[in-house]
Protein backbone atom coordinates (compact mmCIF):
# COMPACT_ATOMS: atom_id res chain seq x y z
CA UNK A 1 0.00 0.00 0.00
CA UNK A 2 1.14 3.32 -0.77
CA UNK A 3 1.51 6.46 1.11
CA UNK A 4 -0.82 9.23 1.46
CA UNK A 5 0.27 12.34 -0.45
CA UNK A 6 -0.57 14.31 2.37
CA UNK A 7 0.00 12.05 5.76
CA UNK A 8 0.38 15.02 7.89
CA UNK A 9 -2.44 16.75 7.35
CA UNK A 10 -5.11 17.26 10.02
CA UNK A 11 -8.15 16.15 9.75
CA UNK A 12 -9.97 19.40 9.78
CA UNK A 13 -8.07 20.34 6.70
CA UNK A 14 -9.04 17.05 5.03
CA UNK A 15 -12.74 17.85 5.33
CA UNK A 16 -12.56 20.86 4.53
CA UNK A 17 -11.03 20.03 1.17
CA UNK A 18 -13.39 17.37 0.57
CA UNK A 19 -16.55 19.61 1.02
CA UNK A 20 -15.30 21.98 -1.36
CA UNK A 21 -14.17 19.49 -4.06
CA UNK A 22 -17.61 17.54 -3.61
CA UNK A 23 -19.37 20.49 -5.36
CA UNK A 24 -17.31 19.91 -7.87
CA UNK A 25 -17.58 15.96 -8.26
CA UNK A 26 -20.10 15.61 -10.76
CA UNK A 27 -17.57 17.45 -13.06
CA UNK A 28 -14.83 15.09 -11.95
CA UNK A 29 -16.50 12.15 -12.80
CA UNK A 30 -19.42 11.86 -15.06
CA UNK A 31 -19.38 8.72 -16.29
CA UNK A 32 -20.73 5.31 -15.02
CA UNK A 33 -18.34 2.18 -15.94
CA UNK A 34 -19.68 -1.47 -15.73
CA UNK A 35 -17.16 -2.19 -13.35
CA UNK A 36 -14.98 -0.06 -10.91
CA UNK A 37 -12.02 -1.65 -9.72
CA UNK A 38 -10.90 -0.22 -6.03
CA UNK A 39 -6.73 -1.17 -6.11
CA UNK A 40 -3.79 -1.47 -8.02
CA UNK A 41 -2.65 -4.41 -6.79
CA UNK A 42 -1.78 -7.17 -9.59
CA UNK A 43 -5.26 -8.96 -8.71
CA UNK A 44 -6.45 -5.45 -9.97
CA UNK A 45 -4.50 -5.30 -13.16
CA UNK A 46 -5.66 -8.58 -14.03
CA UNK A 47 -8.86 -7.96 -13.34
CA UNK A 48 -9.21 -5.17 -15.30
CA UNK A 49 -7.78 -6.03 -18.47
CA UNK A 50 -9.98 -9.20 -18.26
CA UNK A 51 -13.16 -6.90 -18.28
CA UNK A 52 -12.16 -5.13 -21.10
CA UNK A 53 -11.42 -8.15 -23.33
CA UNK A 54 -14.61 -8.99 -22.61
CA UNK A 55 -16.05 -5.68 -24.02
CA UNK A 56 -16.59 -3.49 -21.02
CA UNK A 57 -15.94 -0.22 -19.21
CA UNK A 58 -13.57 -0.09 -16.64
CA UNK A 59 -11.73 2.05 -14.71
CA UNK A 60 -9.02 1.41 -11.90
CA UNK A 61 -9.52 3.04 -8.79
CA UNK A 62 -6.68 3.27 -6.40
CA UNK A 63 -4.39 4.39 -3.49
CA UNK A 64 -0.87 3.26 -5.45
CA UNK A 65 0.88 4.83 -7.68
CA UNK A 66 2.70 1.90 -8.81
CA UNK A 67 0.46 -0.45 -10.63
CA UNK A 68 1.22 -4.30 -9.26
CA UNK A 69 1.62 -4.87 -5.52
CA UNK A 70 3.44 -6.55 -4.28
CA UNK A 71 4.44 -8.26 -7.88
CA UNK A 72 6.28 -5.55 -8.25
CA UNK A 73 7.38 -4.21 -4.98
CA UNK A 74 9.93 -6.55 -4.42
CA UNK A 75 8.21 -10.03 -4.72
CA UNK A 76 10.44 -11.23 -7.70
CA UNK A 77 11.35 -14.73 -6.28
CA UNK A 78 7.71 -15.78 -7.38
CA UNK A 79 5.90 -18.58 -4.94
CA UNK A 80 4.44 -20.55 -7.75
CA UNK A 81 3.50 -23.42 -6.36
CA UNK A 82 2.86 -26.00 -8.79
CA UNK A 83 2.94 -23.84 -11.93
CA UNK A 84 1.03 -26.36 -13.95
CA UNK A 85 -2.51 -24.54 -12.25
CA UNK A 86 -1.26 -21.22 -13.07
CA UNK A 87 -3.68 -20.00 -16.51
CA UNK A 88 -5.09 -17.72 -17.96
CA UNK A 89 -4.11 -13.90 -17.80
CA UNK A 90 -1.29 -14.54 -15.10
CA UNK A 91 0.33 -17.16 -17.07
CA UNK A 92 0.34 -14.33 -19.99
CA UNK A 93 2.06 -11.99 -17.40
CA UNK A 94 4.64 -14.44 -16.62
CA UNK A 95 5.30 -15.25 -20.03
CA UNK A 96 5.56 -11.59 -21.09
CA UNK A 97 8.32 -11.83 -18.20
CA UNK A 98 9.66 -14.35 -20.02
CA UNK A 99 9.64 -12.54 -23.54
CA UNK A 100 11.75 -9.83 -21.74
CA UNK A 101 14.42 -11.46 -20.30
CA UNK A 102 14.56 -13.74 -23.45
CA UNK A 103 16.18 -10.45 -25.00
CA UNK A 104 20.23 -10.23 -24.70
CA UNK A 105 19.54 -6.28 -23.60
CA UNK A 106 17.63 -7.43 -20.49
CA UNK A 107 20.97 -8.52 -18.80
CA UNK A 108 22.70 -5.38 -18.03
CA UNK A 109 24.58 -6.15 -14.69
CA UNK A 110 25.05 -9.77 -15.13
CA UNK A 111 25.47 -11.79 -18.03
CA UNK A 112 22.04 -14.59 -18.59
CA UNK A 113 24.71 -18.13 -18.27
CA UNK A 114 25.86 -16.75 -14.94
CA UNK A 115 22.59 -16.30 -13.47
CA UNK A 116 21.89 -19.70 -12.53
CA UNK A 117 17.75 -20.54 -12.83
CA UNK A 118 17.00 -21.50 -9.67
CA UNK A 119 13.23 -20.40 -8.46
CA UNK A 120 10.60 -21.22 -5.72
CA UNK A 121 10.51 -25.40 -6.50
CA UNK A 122 10.75 -24.57 -9.80
CA UNK A 123 13.81 -23.35 -12.75
CA UNK A 124 13.47 -19.48 -12.99
CA UNK A 125 13.31 -19.60 -17.33
CA UNK A 126 10.99 -22.30 -18.10
CA UNK A 127 12.20 -22.44 -21.93
CA UNK A 128 9.43 -25.02 -23.28
CA UNK A 129 6.56 -23.11 -21.42
CA UNK A 130 7.50 -20.22 -22.52
CA UNK A 131 7.22 -18.25 -18.94
CA UNK A 132 9.50 -16.82 -16.34
CA UNK A 133 8.54 -17.29 -12.68
CA UNK A 134 11.96 -14.77 -11.58
CA UNK A 135 12.05 -11.54 -12.35
CA UNK A 136 13.10 -7.65 -11.19
CA UNK A 137 10.60 -5.26 -9.78
CA UNK A 138 10.83 -2.50 -12.21
CA UNK A 139 10.66 -5.26 -15.19
CA UNK A 140 6.95 -6.81 -13.35
CA UNK A 141 5.98 -2.58 -12.93
CA UNK A 142 6.74 -2.47 -17.05
CA UNK A 143 4.49 -5.51 -17.70
CA UNK A 144 1.59 -4.47 -16.15
CA UNK A 145 1.99 -0.73 -17.37
CA UNK A 146 2.07 -2.47 -20.71
CA UNK A 147 -1.10 -3.97 -20.22
CA UNK A 148 -3.07 -1.34 -19.12
CA UNK A 149 -1.56 0.74 -22.04
CA UNK A 150 -3.28 -1.97 -24.72
CA UNK A 151 -6.34 -1.70 -23.17
CA UNK A 152 -6.68 1.61 -23.03
CA UNK A 153 -7.31 1.34 -19.08
CA UNK A 154 -7.76 4.78 -17.65
CA UNK A 155 -6.29 4.47 -13.90
CA UNK A 156 -6.93 6.98 -11.23
CA UNK A 157 -3.76 7.32 -8.95
CA UNK A 158 -2.99 8.32 -5.41
CA UNK A 159 -6.92 8.24 -4.75
CA UNK A 160 -7.60 7.26 -1.64
CA UNK A 161 -11.43 5.69 -0.77
CA UNK A 162 -13.45 8.25 1.55
CA UNK A 163 -13.65 4.75 4.45
CA UNK A 164 -16.33 6.46 6.83
CA UNK A 165 -18.88 8.18 3.93
CA UNK A 166 -17.41 7.21 0.46
CA UNK A 167 -19.52 4.22 -0.43
CA UNK A 168 -22.94 4.87 -1.57
CA UNK A 169 -25.50 2.15 -2.02
CA UNK A 170 -29.22 1.65 -3.07
CA UNK A 171 -31.30 -1.84 -2.66
CA UNK A 172 -28.13 -4.06 -1.48
CA UNK A 173 -26.12 -2.58 -4.22
CA UNK A 174 -22.83 -0.27 -4.39
CA UNK A 175 -23.85 2.68 -6.90
CA UNK A 176 -20.91 4.96 -6.76
CA UNK A 177 -17.87 5.23 -4.47
CA UNK A 178 -16.02 8.95 -3.59
CA UNK A 179 -12.20 9.14 -2.48
CA UNK A 180 -11.10 11.81 -0.36
CA UNK A 181 -10.01 13.96 -3.02
CA UNK A 182 -14.10 14.36 -4.04
CA UNK A 183 -13.95 12.43 -6.85
CA UNK A 184 -17.21 9.86 -7.46
CA UNK A 185 -16.67 6.91 -9.49
CA UNK A 186 -20.43 5.56 -10.75
CA UNK A 187 -20.61 1.60 -11.33
CA UNK A 188 -22.35 -1.08 -11.94
CA UNK A 189 -20.26 -3.79 -10.53
CA UNK A 190 -17.96 -3.41 -8.03
CA UNK A 191 -14.02 -4.87 -7.45
CA UNK A 192 -11.88 -4.62 -4.12
CA UNK A 193 -8.62 -5.86 -5.29
CA UNK A 194 -6.65 -3.97 -2.25
CA UNK A 195 -4.83 -5.98 0.07
CA UNK A 196 -6.63 -4.12 3.17
CA UNK A 197 -10.22 -5.05 1.91
CA UNK A 198 -10.59 -1.25 2.66
CA UNK A 199 -14.25 -1.19 0.11
CA UNK A 200 -15.38 -4.23 1.46
CA UNK A 201 -15.71 -2.87 4.69
CA UNK A 202 -17.05 0.24 3.82
CA UNK A 203 -19.58 -1.49 1.94
CA UNK A 204 -20.59 -3.29 5.19
CA UNK A 205 -19.64 -6.66 4.12
CA UNK A 206 -18.68 -8.87 7.01
CA UNK A 207 -15.35 -9.73 7.67
CA UNK A 208 -12.65 -10.96 10.25
CA UNK A 209 -9.30 -10.27 11.33
CA UNK A 210 -7.10 -12.28 13.29
CA UNK A 211 -6.89 -15.71 13.75
CA UNK A 212 -10.12 -18.40 14.41
CA UNK A 213 -10.01 -20.35 17.17
CA UNK A 214 -8.97 -24.08 15.65
CA UNK A 215 -13.26 -25.09 16.84
CA UNK A 216 -15.09 -22.42 14.56
CA UNK A 217 -13.64 -23.83 11.55
CA UNK A 218 -12.56 -27.53 12.96
CA UNK A 219 -9.28 -26.58 11.81
CA UNK A 220 -5.94 -28.08 13.32
CA UNK A 221 -3.09 -25.43 12.09
CA UNK A 222 -5.07 -21.76 13.07
CA UNK A 223 -5.36 -20.36 16.62
CA UNK A 224 -2.60 -20.01 18.74
CA UNK A 225 0.24 -22.57 17.89
CA UNK A 226 2.79 -21.96 20.98
CA UNK A 227 5.37 -24.75 20.67
CA UNK A 228 4.76 -25.83 17.04
CA UNK A 229 8.45 -24.67 15.05
CA UNK A 230 7.57 -25.41 11.42
CA UNK A 231 10.31 -23.24 10.00
CA UNK A 232 13.62 -21.83 11.14
CA UNK A 233 12.21 -18.36 11.69
CA UNK A 234 12.77 -19.35 15.49
CA UNK A 235 14.59 -19.57 18.87
CA UNK A 236 15.04 -22.88 18.49
CA UNK A 237 17.37 -22.70 15.27
CA UNK A 238 19.67 -20.74 17.64
CA UNK A 239 21.80 -23.19 19.39
CA UNK A 240 21.49 -22.25 22.69
CA UNK A 241 18.48 -20.26 24.19
CA UNK A 242 18.22 -16.66 24.89
CA UNK A 243 17.48 -15.11 27.65
CA UNK A 244 14.38 -12.19 26.78
CA UNK A 245 15.83 -9.96 29.96
CA UNK A 246 17.85 -6.48 29.67
CA UNK A 247 20.09 -8.48 32.27
CA UNK A 248 19.76 -12.53 30.72
CA UNK A 249 17.91 -14.36 33.31
CA UNK A 250 16.91 -11.41 35.75
CA UNK A 251 13.65 -10.39 34.84
CA UNK A 252 13.90 -7.50 37.70
CA UNK A 253 15.76 -5.93 34.77
CA UNK A 254 13.17 -5.69 32.20
CA UNK A 255 12.82 -6.91 28.81
CA UNK A 256 14.70 -6.58 25.56
CA UNK A 257 13.00 -4.06 23.08
CA UNK A 258 10.93 -6.23 20.45
CA UNK A 259 9.70 -8.97 22.44
CA UNK A 260 6.58 -8.75 24.34
CA UNK A 261 5.36 -9.03 27.80
CA UNK A 262 1.85 -10.56 27.01
CA UNK A 263 1.02 -14.24 27.78
CA UNK A 264 0.90 -16.19 23.98
CA UNK A 265 -2.53 -16.77 24.73
CA UNK A 266 -4.67 -20.44 24.93
CA UNK A 267 -3.43 -23.45 22.81
CA UNK A 268 -5.50 -23.30 19.54
CA UNK A 269 -7.57 -19.85 20.97
CA UNK A 270 -8.39 -17.34 18.84
CA UNK A 271 -6.79 -13.80 18.76
CA UNK A 272 -6.60 -10.17 16.99
CA UNK A 273 -2.81 -11.34 16.04
CA UNK A 274 -1.91 -10.68 12.48
CA UNK A 275 1.16 -11.94 10.66
CA UNK A 276 4.47 -9.69 10.26
CA UNK A 277 5.16 -7.70 7.85
CA UNK A 278 7.91 -6.39 5.80
CA UNK A 279 9.79 -5.16 2.99
CA UNK A 280 10.24 -7.39 -0.12
CA UNK A 281 13.70 -5.67 -0.38
CA UNK A 282 15.40 -5.82 -3.83
CA UNK A 283 19.10 -5.84 -2.76
CA UNK A 284 21.97 -5.88 -5.00
CA UNK A 285 25.77 -6.60 -4.62
CA UNK A 286 26.91 -5.08 -8.31
CA UNK A 287 29.38 -2.00 -7.16
CA UNK A 288 28.00 0.04 -10.34
CA UNK A 289 24.69 -0.22 -9.16
CA UNK A 290 24.68 -0.04 -5.70
CA UNK A 291 23.54 2.39 -3.10
CA UNK A 292 25.22 2.05 0.64
CA UNK A 293 22.48 1.07 3.01
CA UNK A 294 21.04 4.22 4.60
CA UNK A 295 21.01 5.34 8.29
CA UNK A 296 17.30 5.58 9.32
CA UNK A 297 16.17 8.59 11.03
CA UNK A 298 15.04 7.62 14.68
CA UNK A 299 17.82 4.92 14.17
CA UNK A 300 18.38 3.29 17.95
CA UNK A 301 20.59 0.06 18.07
CA UNK A 302 19.24 -0.74 21.17
CA UNK A 303 16.39 -2.05 19.37
CA UNK A 304 18.78 -4.81 17.76
CA UNK A 305 20.32 -5.92 21.08
CA UNK A 306 18.10 -9.39 21.11
CA UNK A 307 20.16 -9.54 17.62
CA UNK A 308 23.44 -9.28 19.43
CA UNK A 309 22.37 -12.17 21.43
CA UNK A 310 21.80 -14.47 18.77
CA UNK A 311 24.39 -13.71 16.77
CA UNK A 312 26.38 -14.61 19.96
CA UNK A 313 24.73 -17.56 20.26
CA UNK A 314 26.66 -18.66 17.02
CA UNK A 315 23.56 -18.41 14.60
CA UNK A 316 24.63 -17.42 11.11
CA UNK A 317 21.77 -17.68 8.55
CA UNK A 318 21.45 -14.25 7.61
CA UNK A 319 21.63 -14.50 4.05
CA UNK A 320 19.68 -17.48 3.97
CA UNK A 321 16.62 -15.71 1.77
CA UNK A 322 18.84 -13.44 -0.08
CA UNK A 323 17.26 -15.33 -2.86
CA UNK A 324 18.47 -14.40 -6.73
CA UNK A 325 17.01 -12.30 -9.61
CA UNK A 326 18.21 -11.21 -12.11
CA UNK A 327 21.12 -8.68 -12.66
CA UNK A 328 22.64 -9.55 -9.52
CA UNK A 329 19.33 -8.52 -7.42
CA UNK A 330 18.37 -10.48 -4.60
CA UNK A 331 14.20 -10.50 -3.46
CA UNK A 332 15.44 -10.77 0.04
CA UNK A 333 12.96 -11.99 2.51
CA UNK A 334 12.76 -13.15 6.37
CA UNK A 335 14.42 -15.62 7.53
CA UNK A 336 15.71 -16.69 11.01
CA UNK A 337 14.27 -15.66 14.69
CA UNK A 338 15.27 -11.38 14.29
CA UNK A 339 15.28 -10.76 10.62
CA UNK A 340 13.07 -8.30 8.38
CA UNK A 341 9.64 -9.34 9.63
CA UNK A 342 8.35 -6.77 12.33
CA UNK A 343 6.39 -9.41 14.48
CA UNK A 344 4.37 -7.89 16.37
CA UNK A 345 3.78 -4.30 15.22
CA UNK A 346 1.09 -4.44 12.56
CA UNK A 347 -1.98 -5.53 15.06
CA UNK A 348 -3.42 -2.38 14.19
CA UNK A 349 -2.77 -2.00 10.78
CA UNK A 350 -6.44 -3.45 8.90
CA UNK A 351 -8.21 -1.41 10.52
CA UNK A 352 -6.45 1.50 10.90
CA UNK A 353 -6.95 4.93 9.86
CA UNK A 354 -4.54 6.34 6.83
CA UNK A 355 -2.53 8.42 9.24
CA UNK A 356 -2.21 5.91 11.87
CA UNK A 357 -1.14 2.49 8.99
CA UNK A 358 1.52 5.63 7.32
CA UNK A 359 2.76 5.30 10.78
CA UNK A 360 2.87 1.68 10.90
CA UNK A 361 4.73 2.04 7.40
CA UNK A 362 7.15 4.09 9.04
CA UNK A 363 8.04 2.24 12.28
CA UNK A 364 8.23 -1.30 9.77
CA UNK A 365 10.68 1.01 7.13
CA UNK A 366 13.14 2.51 10.30
CA UNK A 367 13.05 -1.26 11.73
CA UNK A 368 14.04 -2.77 8.69
CA UNK A 369 16.64 -0.36 7.44
CA UNK A 370 17.83 -0.33 10.88
CA UNK A 371 18.28 -4.04 10.49
CA UNK A 372 19.96 -3.67 7.67
CA UNK A 373 22.38 -0.71 9.23
CA UNK A 374 22.95 -2.61 12.16
CA UNK A 375 24.27 -5.59 10.82
CA UNK A 376 26.93 -3.65 8.44
CA UNK A 377 28.21 -1.29 10.33
CA UNK A 378 27.19 -2.15 14.65
CA UNK A 379 30.47 -3.44 15.94
CA UNK A 380 28.75 -6.12 18.24
CA UNK A 381 28.25 -7.84 14.87
CA UNK A 382 30.40 -10.87 14.24
CA UNK A 383 33.24 -9.17 11.63
CA UNK A 384 32.70 -12.32 8.57
CA UNK A 385 28.52 -11.02 8.69
CA UNK A 386 29.44 -7.27 8.59
CA UNK A 387 31.67 -8.17 5.87
CA UNK A 388 29.38 -10.22 3.87
CA UNK A 389 26.37 -7.31 4.51
CA UNK A 390 28.25 -4.92 2.79
CA UNK A 391 28.64 -6.65 -0.26
CA UNK A 392 24.76 -5.38 -0.23
CA UNK A 393 23.19 -1.91 -0.87
CA UNK A 394 19.81 -1.15 -3.02
CA UNK A 395 19.96 -1.05 -6.31
CA UNK A 396 19.86 2.78 -8.15
CA UNK A 397 17.63 1.37 -10.72
CA UNK A 398 14.94 -0.12 -8.54
CA UNK A 399 12.41 2.22 -6.70
CA UNK A 400 13.96 5.39 -8.09
CA UNK A 401 11.35 7.67 -6.67
CA UNK A 402 11.85 5.90 -3.64
CA UNK A 403 15.36 5.45 -2.75
CA UNK A 404 15.60 2.10 -3.93
CA UNK A 405 13.06 1.28 -1.35
CA UNK A 406 9.97 -1.05 -1.75
CA UNK A 407 7.04 1.16 -2.36
CA UNK A 408 4.42 -1.16 -1.34
CA UNK A 409 4.94 -3.47 2.65
CA UNK A 410 3.88 -7.04 2.28
CA UNK A 411 0.49 -7.28 3.81
CA UNK A 412 0.46 -10.75 4.57
CA UNK A 413 -2.79 -10.73 5.60
CA UNK A 414 -5.22 -7.91 7.09
CA UNK A 415 -9.28 -8.22 7.07
CA UNK A 416 -10.42 -11.70 5.07
CA UNK A 417 -14.34 -11.34 4.04
CA UNK A 418 -16.78 -13.85 5.42
CA UNK A 419 -18.57 -14.36 2.20
CA UNK A 420 -21.02 -16.99 0.70
CA UNK A 421 -18.41 -19.83 0.99
CA UNK A 422 -15.53 -19.82 3.58
CA UNK A 423 -12.18 -21.93 2.23
CA UNK A 424 -10.43 -23.50 5.38
CA UNK A 425 -7.58 -25.73 6.26
CA UNK A 426 -9.96 -28.73 4.53
CA UNK A 427 -10.38 -27.78 1.80
CA UNK A 428 -6.66 -27.09 1.04
CA UNK A 429 -5.76 -30.34 2.45
CA UNK A 430 -8.89 -32.36 0.27
CA UNK A 431 -10.35 -33.53 3.17
CA UNK A 432 -13.61 -31.82 1.96
CA UNK A 433 -14.85 -31.19 -1.48
CA UNK A 434 -14.56 -27.61 -3.25
CA UNK A 435 -17.74 -26.08 -4.67
CA UNK A 436 -17.80 -24.44 -8.10
CA UNK A 437 -13.98 -23.76 -8.37
CA UNK A 438 -13.20 -20.89 -10.28
CA UNK A 439 -8.96 -21.13 -10.04
CA UNK A 440 -6.26 -23.01 -7.99
CA UNK A 441 -3.78 -22.07 -5.71
CA UNK A 442 -1.09 -25.00 -4.64
CA UNK A 443 1.41 -23.41 -2.44
CA UNK A 444 2.27 -24.77 1.13
CA UNK A 445 -0.10 -23.45 3.64
CA UNK A 446 2.18 -20.19 5.16
CA UNK A 447 2.10 -18.47 7.85
CA UNK A 448 4.66 -15.80 9.15
CA UNK A 449 4.91 -15.35 13.11
CA UNK A 450 2.55 -13.48 15.05
CA UNK A 451 4.14 -12.92 18.41
CA UNK A 452 7.53 -13.24 20.26
CA UNK A 453 7.49 -13.55 23.67
CA UNK A 454 8.32 -14.91 26.94
CA UNK A 455 8.49 -19.01 27.41
CA UNK A 456 7.45 -20.33 31.20
CA UNK A 457 10.96 -21.04 31.31
CA UNK A 458 12.30 -17.85 30.92
CA UNK A 459 13.52 -17.59 27.45
CA UNK A 460 12.66 -15.76 24.28
CA UNK A 461 10.32 -17.64 21.87
CA UNK A 462 8.45 -16.60 18.12
CA UNK A 463 4.82 -18.15 17.66
CA UNK A 464 2.61 -18.25 14.27
CA UNK A 465 4.76 -19.19 11.65
CA UNK A 466 3.62 -22.59 10.23
CA UNK A 467 4.24 -24.60 7.20
CA UNK A 468 2.27 -27.52 6.45
CA UNK A 469 2.67 -29.16 2.79
CA UNK A 470 -0.51 -29.92 0.69
CA UNK A 471 -1.39 -33.14 -1.00
CA UNK A 472 -1.57 -31.26 -3.92
CA UNK A 473 -3.26 -28.44 -5.75
CA UNK A 474 -6.46 -27.56 -4.22
CA UNK A 475 -9.21 -25.26 -6.04
CA UNK A 476 -10.68 -21.97 -4.91
CA UNK A 477 -14.49 -21.52 -4.31
CA UNK A 478 -16.70 -18.83 -6.35
CA UNK A 479 -18.46 -18.38 -3.25
CA UNK A 480 -15.23 -17.30 -1.38
CA UNK A 481 -15.25 -14.31 -4.21
CA UNK A 482 -18.83 -13.22 -3.24
CA UNK A 483 -20.61 -11.03 0.11
CA UNK A 484 -23.04 -13.06 1.54
CA UNK A 485 -26.70 -12.21 -0.55
CA UNK A 486 -27.60 -8.77 0.30
CA UNK A 487 -24.67 -7.40 1.81
CA UNK A 488 -23.13 -6.11 -1.13
CA UNK A 489 -24.66 -7.90 -4.51
CA UNK A 490 -22.41 -6.19 -6.99
CA UNK A 491 -19.18 -6.20 -5.08
CA UNK A 492 -16.27 -8.93 -5.51
CA UNK A 493 -13.51 -9.56 -3.67
CA UNK A 494 -10.41 -11.58 -5.40
CA UNK A 495 -7.83 -10.77 -2.83
CA UNK A 496 -9.10 -10.65 1.12
CA UNK A 497 -11.06 -13.61 0.40
CA UNK A 498 -13.50 -15.76 2.47
CA UNK A 499 -10.57 -17.54 3.97
CA UNK A 500 -10.13 -18.95 7.68
CA UNK A 501 -6.44 -17.81 8.74
CA UNK A 502 -4.58 -20.82 8.40
CA UNK A 503 -5.98 -21.35 4.83
CA UNK A 504 -5.62 -17.76 3.69
CA UNK A 505 -1.48 -18.47 4.43
CA UNK A 506 -1.77 -20.69 0.98
CA UNK A 507 -4.17 -18.34 -0.83
CA UNK A 508 -2.42 -15.23 -0.05
CA UNK A 509 0.06 -15.70 -3.38
CA UNK A 510 0.55 -13.48 -6.10
CA UNK A 511 -0.04 -15.89 -8.50
CA UNK A 512 -3.52 -16.61 -7.04
CA UNK A 513 -5.06 -12.90 -6.59
CA UNK A 514 -3.89 -12.73 -10.60
CA UNK A 515 -6.18 -15.90 -11.10
CA UNK A 516 -9.06 -14.83 -8.58
CA UNK A 517 -8.78 -11.43 -10.43
CA UNK A 518 -9.52 -12.63 -13.74
CA UNK A 519 -12.47 -14.73 -12.25
CA UNK A 520 -13.85 -12.33 -10.60
CA UNK A 521 -13.87 -9.82 -13.27
CA UNK A 522 -15.66 -12.57 -15.73
CA UNK A 523 -17.99 -13.31 -13.30
CA UNK A 524 -18.79 -9.63 -12.59
CA UNK A 525 -19.45 -9.06 -16.50
CA UNK A 526 -21.63 -12.40 -16.56
CA UNK A 527 -23.66 -10.89 -13.52
CA UNK A 528 -23.92 -7.84 -16.26
CA UNK A 529 -25.15 -9.60 -19.17
CA UNK A 530 -27.48 -11.95 -17.27
CA UNK A 531 -28.80 -9.01 -15.03
CA UNK A 532 -28.30 -11.06 -11.74
CA UNK A 533 -26.62 -10.27 -8.56
CA UNK A 534 -23.07 -11.28 -8.36
CA UNK A 535 -24.30 -14.30 -6.13
CA UNK A 536 -26.75 -15.90 -8.77
CA UNK A 537 -24.19 -15.95 -11.61
CA UNK A 538 -25.05 -19.11 -13.11
CA UNK A 539 -22.19 -21.33 -12.59
CA UNK A 540 -22.10 -23.59 -15.64
CA UNK A 541 -21.72 -20.46 -17.67
CA UNK A 542 -19.23 -18.79 -15.63
CA UNK A 543 -17.19 -22.31 -15.53
CA UNK A 544 -17.34 -22.27 -19.65
CA UNK A 545 -16.31 -18.73 -20.02
CA UNK A 546 -13.39 -19.16 -17.85
CA UNK A 547 -12.14 -22.76 -19.39
CA UNK A 548 -12.14 -20.77 -22.76
CA UNK A 549 -9.65 -18.14 -21.15
CA UNK A 550 -7.42 -20.01 -20.07
CA UNK A 551 -8.21 -20.69 -16.65
CA UNK A 552 -7.18 -24.16 -14.74
CA UNK A 553 -9.89 -25.01 -12.53
CA UNK A 554 -8.82 -28.99 -12.60
CA UNK A 555 -5.57 -30.36 -11.35
CA UNK A 556 -5.54 -32.62 -14.63
CA UNK A 557 -6.52 -29.69 -16.60
CA UNK A 558 -2.87 -29.81 -18.94
CA UNK A 559 -1.22 -26.52 -19.89
CA UNK A 560 -0.76 -26.92 -23.83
Amino acid sequence: MSRPRHPGRSRLVVQAAGLLLLALAPALSASTYDVVVYGGTSAGVIAAVQTARLGRSVIIVCPDRHLGGLSSGGLGFTDTGDKAVIGGLAREFYHRIWKHYDQPSAWKWQPRESYGNRGQGTPAIDGEQRTMWIFEPHIAEQVFEELIREHAIPVHRDEWLDRAAGVTKAHGRLTAIRTLSGRSYAGRMFLDATYEGDLMAAAGVQYHVGREARSVYGEQWNGVQTGVLHHRHHFGAVPQPISPYVVPGDPTSGVLPRISTDPPGEFGAGDHRVQAYCYRMCLTDHPDNRLPFPKPAGYDPGQYELLVRIFAAGWRETFDKFDPIPNRKTDTNNHGPMSTDNIGYNYDYPEASYERRREILEEHRTYQQGWLYFIAHDPRVPPEVQAAMRRWGLPKDEFQDNGGWPHQIYVREARRMIGQFVMTEHELLGTRPTPEPVGMGSYTIDSHNVQRYITPDGHVQNEGDIGVGLRGPYAIAYGALVPKAGQADNLLVPVCVSSSHIAFGSIRMEPVFMILGQSAATAAVLALEADVTVQQVPYPRLRERLLQDGQILEPATKQP
